[in-house]
Formats: structure tokens, C-alpha cells, sequence
């Protein structure tokens, strides 16, 4: 009898460490299998941290005319590599913080979701007004190039105006003198140079009293002058003259007669005779002594 009590209570105490045994294994299975969902679920919520991580370096890169904006896209962005860190050093087991990093990332995207609508409400005005700016360059480019046009056109009209009311010598005739003031055409005995020149008629050209000067050039191009040669003014700068006249002047065609005493070697070879009136150039005319 007690040799039957004991087997049975030696077999009762085998079954329950066998219920023991089978319960353990398959706890520590379940344990396992907990652990592998939770490091999943760490791994997919760390993909998702980097992810938001490459997004708002993306929004980084723009160019967000919005020094506020970028400055809160700048916190927001090291708050995401702050809980990235955090969650890549707290163990698969905690639970707990892994589930409130993962409501720390969902809070993160609600605010990226407000920068972003902020960031495209600014493109679109950004566009909006580069559309608008590049109208107005457009039009200022249209109302420059037309001003350009219309001062081409005025400059136009005053350079015709300004040749029209200008003086200008129509008859030209140079005569060598000799001492008794006799034309002569021995080179030799020239003494004097006599310069007949007629003046056009021109009824815009204004009226009285003008100072006709001109120019003498030798053939090796230099001008001859007097020690008591006269300067006059033409194109910013100043001339001296070789000789001058002063007439009075109506508008209508006159003659006029200017003389050039000769005290220097002549040359032979073609004279140039340039006339300048009212600081313009009003003609120009050549004559050649052999």
C-alpha cells in the first residue's frame, strides 16, 4: 500500500514538472515572440524617424525666403535626430517609451504637415509675384526700348534741325597774290593768299552778326597760324584759327572775302581749308599750288 502511494505521488510530481517544463518553453516562446515584434516595430519606427530626418533636410535646401519658417524647420528637424538617438539606445523591451516615441513622431509630422502648407503657400506667392515681376520687367523693358527709340527719333530730329539751321559754305575759291597784289601763278612770287567763299542761303539759321573763322592746313597736315591767331570753341574744345572774318548775316546767300599774308616758306602740295561758324563745322575745301 505505501509502495503504490508513493509511485503515485512520484508519478503526479513528474506530470506536474512536465506541465511545468511545457509551460515554461512555451512562455518564453511567447517572450521571443513578443521581443521580435517589438524590435519590428522599433526597426520600422527608426526607418520612419529617418525618413522624416531626409524630408526636412530636403525643406532645408530650399530657398524658404522666411527666416522664422526656416528657423522652426531647423528646431524641428534636430528634435527628430534627438528622438532618432534616444530611440536607437532604449532596449526592445521598453515598451512603454517606445510607444511614446512612436506619439512624439506622429506629433512631429502634424507640425512638418503645417510647414509644409506654409512652405508651398509661399512658392506659390514666390511664383506668383516672380510672374508679376517678370511682367513688369518685361513692360519696363518695352517702355525703355521705346524711350531709346523716341530719343534716337529726338536726337534725330534736332541733329536735322541743327544741320538745317547750320551755316554752311556753298562757294569756295583760293587766289595767290603777288606783292603788288596781282594774281599770280608763279609759286615764287606769292605774297598773299585771297580766299573768296560764299555763305548759303538758310532762313532757319539765326540772324546778326557771326564770326566766320578758318582753318589753314599745309600738305604735311599742319595748320598754320599766326602769333596773334584767334581761338574759338567747337565740340568741347577749343581751336585756334588762321584767319577770320565777322559779317552780318540775314539768312540770305553772302559773299565774303578773307586774306592770308604769307611770312613763311610755302609748300607745294594740296592746302585744306576747314570753316567753322557758331561752333560748328560748316565746310571744308581744298586747293593744290605747284
Amino acid at each position: 500500500m505505501n509502495k503504490k502511494l508513493v509511485w503515485g505521488g512520484a508519478a503526479a510530481a513528474v506530470v506536474v514538472i512536465i506541465v511545468l517544463v511545457v509551460l515554461y518553453f512555451r512562455q518564453q516562446s511567447a517572450m521571443q515572440e513578443m521581443v521580435d515584434v517589438l524590435q519590428f516595430e522599433k526597426e520600422q519606427l527608426a526607418d520612419e524617424y529617418e525618413d522624416l530626418s531626409i524630408q526636412f533636410d530636403g525643406y532645408q535646401q530650399l530657398d524658404i525666403k522666411n527666416d522664422s519658417l526656416q528657423e522652426q524647420l531647423a528646431i524641428e528637424q534636430q528634435r527628430v535626430h534627438d528622438l532618432l538617438e534616444e530611440l536607437r539606445i532604449t532596449k526592445v523591451t521598453n515598451a512603454r517609451r517606445i510607444a511614446e516615441l512612436k506619439k512624439e513622431l506622429a506629433t512631429v509630422r502634424s507640425v512638418m504637415v503645417g510647414y509644409v502648407r506654409q512652405i508651398d503657400s509661399l512658392n506659390r506667392t514666390n511664383e506668383r509675384l516672380e510672374r508679376e515681376n517678370m511682367t513688369y520687367r518685361r513692360e519696363n523693358q518695352t517702355i525703355q526700348q521705346q524711350n531709346n527709340e523716341l530719343q534716337q527719333q529726338n536726337d534725330q530730329l534736332t541733329e536735322t534741325v541743327t544741320r538745317a539751321s547750320r551755316l554752311e559754305i556753298v562757294g569756295f575759291q583760293a587766289t595767290m597774290l603777288n606783292k603788288r597784289d596781282k594774281k599770280t601763278k608763279q609759286f615764287s612770287h606769292i605774297q598773299k593768299m585771297q580766299f573768296d567763299y560764299t555763305l548759303g542761303k538758310n532762313i532757319t539759321c539765326e540772324r546778326g552778326m557771326k564770326y566766320i573763322y578758318m582753318r589753314l592746313t599745309r600738305p604735311d597736315g599742319e595748320v598754320m597760324l599766326k602769333a596773334d591767331s584767334r581761338q574759338f570753341d567747337f565740340e568741347n574744345s577749343v581751336l585756334d584759327a588762321s584767319v577770320w572774318q565777322e559779317i552780318e548775316y540775314q539768312g540770305e546767300e553772302i559773299a565774303g572775302v578773307m586774306y592770308w599774308k604769307v611770312e613763311e616758306i610755302l609748300q607745294k602740295g594740296t592746302y585744306t581749308a576747314d570753316f567753322f561758324a557758331d561752333a560748328q563745322h560748316i565746310g571744308s575745301c581744298q586747293f593744290t599750288l605747284k
